[in-house]
């Protein structure tokens, strides 16, 4: 499964995988940073797909139609979103219940997206928590 990963990022353009490449190392570095144990990475409906045990999976990619743009989708049954607008409302570009979008010409908001990810890589243990326990 990760062979397919890495060859459906390295099919786009190479700037989209560059930044998609980019946000992968990120990825697995806060897994392994804060100890969540191996990410098992696939493809879900066309797009690279990560989960870690105790997560919430997402998925991240770059649509042809919106070529100045890659996202971050989360479970849209889940909290995360909502919790991500109340704290990163001002930082960060959302698309409804569901997905980051981010920019390739500016610089990942690596600090924002970080937060994110561990809050989605922890949602089983936080997600009875008010504002998934941050507060």
């Amino acid at each position: 499964m990760i062979h397919e990963v890495l060859n459906t990022i390295d099919s786009y353009p190479d700037e989209i995988s560059r930044v998609l490449f980019r946000l992968r190392e990120l990825i697995l570095q806060v897994a392994m940073d804060e100890g969540y144990g191996e990410v098992e990475e696939s493809l879900k409906w066309g797009e690279p797909s990560c989960r870690v045990k105790g997560g919430s999976p997402f998925r991240y990619d770059w649509k042809e139609k919106t070529p100045d743009k890659y996202y971050l989708f989360f479970n849209c049954q889940t909290k995360l979103i909502e919790t991500f607008r109340l704290l990163y409302g001002n930082e960060l570009e959302f698309q409804g219940n569901r997905g980051i979008v981010l920019s390739i010409e500016k610089e990942l908001p690596v600090k924002a997206i970080r937060h994110c990810l561990i809050m989605a890589m922890t949602y089983k243990k936080i997600k009875d928590l008010p504002m998934l326990g941050q507060l």
